[in-house]
C-alpha cells in the first residue's frame, strides 16, 4: 500500500468545505439533506442563518441550534458524494427530506412516505456493498419523525421505496410491470443510495418523501405546474416535519447506535 496516499477522513475533511463552502466547524451534528432549492431558502428564513455555497456544488445553512441543511443535487450519485462528505464530521443523524413518485393507485399527492426500506436499483450502491445487502434506514431515528409526523394530525406511509438512476421512465410500459411486481410503494432518486452509504459511513439516517407525483395514473406524471402546487400546499409542513424531529433529537440527546458486522 502507498503510504502517501490520503486516507479516506483526510480526503473528506478537506472535500466537505470545498463542496459546500462551509467550514467544518460551522456543521451541526444533526444535517437535513434535500435537493432543492427553496427548501434551503425557508430554512434560511426562517432561522435567519446564511446560506453558504451559492458558487459550489452544494449549498450549506446552520441554525443556531446546530441544525444543518445542505442541498446536495439530484440523483444517486451526489446521494452517495454526500453521505463519504459527512463522514468528516461524524454527524449524529442525517435525514433526507425529499420528494418520490407514488407508485400505488390508492397514492395521492402530499402524502407522506416514511420508508421502511429501498431497492437497489441504481447501481451506485453497489459500489459499497454486495447487492444481497439490504438498504435500510436508522429506526430509531424514524421513531423520532413519526411521532411529529402524528403531532401535526397528518398520517404517512410506510412500505418499501424503489431507488433508480432513470430519470425518464414513465414511458416505459415494462419498467412499470417491473415496478408492481415488486410492491413498491414509492420511486426516487437517492433513497436507497443514502441508506447504503450512510451504512457504510456508521451514520445514523432516515428519510421522509413527499408524494410530488403518481406516475401510474395517466395524468399523474409530474409537470411543472402540479410540482408548483405541491410545492405551495405540502413543502412547508415536510420541512417543519424534519426540522422538528432532528431538533427534538437533539435536545433529548438519543444515541442512535450503529452496529458493526
Amino acid at each position: 500500500m502507498d503510504m502517501d496516499l490520503l486516507n479516506k477522513l483526510e480526503i473528506t475533511r478537506n472535500w466537505l468545505p470545498r463542496y459546500t463552502g462551509m467550514p467544518l466547524d460551522r456543521f451541526g451534528k444533526y444535517i437535513l439533506l434535500t435537493n432543492f432549492r427553496n427548501y434551503m431558502q425557508y430554512f434560511s428564513e426562517q432561522f435567519d442563518c446564511e446560506i453558504l455555497g451559492e458558487d459550489r456544488a452544494m449549498q450549506a445553512a446552520t441554525n443556531d441550534n446546530g441544525l444543518t441543511i445542505i442541498n446536495f443535487g439530484i440523483g444517486s450519485s451526489n446521494a452517495a458524494t454526500i453521505m463519504d462528505l459527512l463522514a468528516a464530521i461524524a454527524p449524529k443523524g442525517v435525514l433526507f427530506l425529499g420528494k418520490c413518485g407514488g407508485l400505488k393507485k390508492s397514492t395521492e399527492i402530499g402524502h407522506f412516505i416514511l420508508p421502511i426500506a429501498a431497492i437497489r436499483g441504481e447501481g451506485t450502491s453497489d459500489d459499497y456493498f454486495p447487492p444481497a445487502v439490504p438498504a435500510l434506514p436508522s429506526f430509531k431515528l424514524h421513531k423520532f419523525v413519526s411521532d411529529k409526523i402524528l403531532a401535526h394530525g397528518v398520517d404517512y406511509r410506510s412500505g418499501v421505496v424503489y431507488t433508480t438512476n432513470r430519470r425518464v421512465w414513465e414511458h416505459d410500459a415494462a419498467f412499470h410491470r417491473k415496478l408492481h411486481r415488486m410492491t413498491c410503494i414509492g420511486i426516487d432518486m437517492e433513497t436507497a443510495t443514502l441508506f447504503i452509504v450512510g451504512h457504510a459511513n456508521e451514520i445514523a439516517r432516515g428519510a421522509l418523501l413527499l408524494v410530488s407525483d403518481v406516475p401510474v395514473t395517466p395524468d399523474g406524471v409530474k409537470t411543472e405546474e402540479s410540482d408548483k402546487k405541491v410545492t405551495q400546499d405540502w413543502v412547508h409542513l415536510h420541512l417543519r416535519i424534519g426540522i422538528e424531529a432532528m431538533t427534538d433529537l437533539g435536545h433529548k440527546g438519543e444515541k442512535i447506535k450503529h452496529f458493526r458486522y
